[in-house]
C-alpha cells in the first residue's frame, strides 16, 4: 500500500514541476504569437493537461473493461475543474477572479455546459431512443460532441481574434528577459512531454488505489481519480495565477471540460463491445450535473461581476464549492 502512494507522489511531483515551467513558456508564447492568454490556456494548455484524462479513460475500456472509471473519471474531472476555478479566488488578491478575468470565457462555460448536458441525457435515455442506435457499438453522439468541440474552438477563436490584443506575458518577459519564441516553444515540448510521460502511469496507480482501497468504481473515479487525473489543470492554473495570468488558468480549466467531452467520444471509439455511455450507471448523472452546474455558477459570476469577497471566496466560488462537497456526500452515500 505505501508503495502505491510513493509511485502516487513521484508522478505527482514530476507534474508538478512540469506543469509550473509549462505556464510560464506558455505565457511567453501567447505574448510573442500575439495569441493572446486565453487561446494558449483554451487549446494547447487544455489539451495537454487533459492528457490523464484521455490516457486513463482509453486504458479503462481497453485493458479493464471499466467503462464506469472512465466515464466517472472524465466527468468528474468537469466537475473538479471547477472546483480549481473557485479555489483560484484564494489567491488572486482583493477582487474575485471573475471580476478580474474577461467576460469571453462565459463562451466556453456555454459550450461546456452544452456539451456535458448531451453526455448526460444520453447516458439517461440513449437506450430508449431508436434513432441513436444506428451505429452498432459507436454511439452517434460522440461525432455530436466531435463537430461541437471543433465549432466551439472555431468560435471561440473568431471571438478571440476579434477582441482587442492584451499585454499577455510581461511578466514572464521581466522574469527571463532572454526568454525567446524558439527557446519557449522548446521548452514548452520539452515540459509538455514530461507531463504526458508522469500522466501514463496515473491509471495504472488509480486502478491499484482502487483495488486495494475495496472503493466502488465510480465513487473512485468521480472523486480520487479525477482529482489525480486534474493533477496537471491544477498546477498549471496556480502556477498560472501566480504570475497574474488569471485569465490563462480560467481558460484552461474551462477549456479542459471542452476537451474531456471530446475525450468521452474518442474512449467510445475504442470501446468496442457497445456505445459507452449507454453501458455506464446512472449515478454518472449526478457529476455531470454537478459539472454543469457549477459551470453555469461561473457564467452567472462572470455577469455579475462581484467586486467584493466573502472571507476568502466569492459568492459564486463558495457556491461552486458547497455543490461539489453536496455532490460528493451523494455519490458516497450512493454508493
Amino acid at each position: 500500500m505505501v508503495n502505491i502512494w510513493i509511485e502516487f507522489a513521484l508522478c505527482a511531483g514530476i507534474i508538478m514541476f512540469a506543469g509550473t515551467k509549462l505556464t510560464f513558456h506558455g505565457d511567453v508564447i501567447a505574448d510573442k504569437t500575439g495569441l493572446g492568454r486565453n487561446w494558449v490556456g483554451l487549446v494547447l494548455l487544455a489539451t495537454i493537461t487533459s492528457l490523464p484524462e484521455l490516457i486513463t479513460g482509453v486504458s479503462a475500456v481497453t485493458f479493464n473493461d471499466l467503462p464506469d472509471m472512465a466515464v466517472s473519471g472524465t466527468l468528474g474531472s468537469c466537475m473538479f475543474n471547477m472546483l480549481v476555478i473557485a479555489g483560484l479566488d484564494l489567491l488572486s488578491k482583493g477582487k474575485p477572479v471573475s471580476h478580474m478575468v474577461h467576460q469571453g470565457h462565459m463562451l466556453s462555460a456555454g459550450f461546456g455546459i452544452v456539451l456535458v448536458s448531451f453526455a448526460a441525457v444520453d447516458i439517461l435515455f440513449g437506450k430508449h431512443l431508436p434513432i441513436l442506435t444506428a451505429l452498432n457499438s459507436i454511439d452517434p453522439l460522440s461525432l455530436v460532441f466531435i463537430v461541437v468541440y471543433l465549432l466551439a474552438m472555431k468560435l471561440i477563436y473568431s471571438y478571440e481574434k476579434n477582441r482587442v490584443k492584451e499585454f499577455a506575458g510581461e511578466l514572464a518577459e521581466a522574469e527571463q528577459p532572454g526568454a525567446t519564441l524558439r527557446k519557449s516553444i522548446l521548452f514548452f515540448t520539452l515540459y509538455s512531454l514530461m507531463i504526458v510521460v508522469a500522466a501514463c502511469y496515473l491509471p495504472e496507480i488509480g486502478e491499484k488505489i482502487a483495488k486495494t482501497t475495496g472503493w466502488g468504481e465510480s465513487f473512485i473515479g468521480s472523486s480520487f481519480i479525477a482529482i489525480t487525473t486534474s493533477l496537471p489543470e491544477i498546477t498549471v492554473s496556480v502556477a498560472a495565477a501566480r504570475i497574474g495570468a488569471f485569465d490563462m488558468a480560467v481558460a484552461n480549466l474551462l477549456g479542459s471540460n471542452l476537451f474531456n467531452v471530446a475525450i468521452l467520444a474518442i474512449i467510445d471509439f475504442c470501446y468496442l463491445k457497445a456505445p459507452l455511455l449507454r453501458s455506464v450507471s446512472e449515478i454518472n448523472v449526478l457529476t455531470a450535473l454537478t459539472a454543469v452546474i457549477s459551470m453555469a455558477i461561473v457564467v452567472i459570476g462572470l455577469t455579475y461581476r462581484s467586486e467584493k469577497k466573502l472571507l476568502f471566496l466569492a459568492g459564486d466560488a463558495l457556491a461552486i464549492l458547497i455543490v461539489y462537497i453536496m455532490a460528493n456526500y451523494l455519490l458516497f452515500t450512493v454508493h
